[in-house]
């Protein structure tokens, strides 16, 4: 393998990070947002998953985000025979989002997307070095 198909693969792999950090931030942002009508559904957490892929140009396995779909579990409900979202018996349903699990998962993908910027640094440090040793 080539530094240059080392770099493109760290590539893809901070793509697929960055797209599911903007999924976890999504989540958050909706962690309290109800229904708009009685008896209406609450904002649903959204849920990425990741394929590995063999690039026929680069000749190399890549990830890249096999779906964004979400999570079919199912929501907790709270009295509150005030909030316009509340059904007959008074009750609201809320989201399925657990900002923990969130938290959890922004730390891996940060972890996941760290890592693959290292190695792309070091990949860059080792052409810069080629360059060098060619002059």
């Amino acid at each position: 393998m080539d530094l240059s198909t080392a770099m493109t693969i760290s590539a893809h792999g901070m793509d697929v990070q960055t797209e599911r950090l903007q999924v976890i931030a999504e989540n958050l942002a909706n962690q309290n947002t109800t229904g708009s009508s009685p008896g209406a559904d609450p904002y649903r957490r959204k849920t990425i998953t990741f394929e590995n892929t063999l690039d026929q140009t680069l000749g190399a396995s890549t990830v890249n985000v096999k779906s964004i779909g979400t999570d079919p579990s199912d929501f907790q409900t709270r009295y509150d025979p005030s909030n316009p979202a509340a059904n007959a018996q008074g009750y609201v349903k809320l989201p399925n989002v657990n900002s923990f699990v969130e938290v959890m998962d922004m730390r891996e993908a940060e972890r996941s997307y760290s890592a693959n910027l290292n190695a792309m640094e070091a990949t860059r440090t080792m052409l810069t070095r080629t360059v060098e040793m060619l002059k």
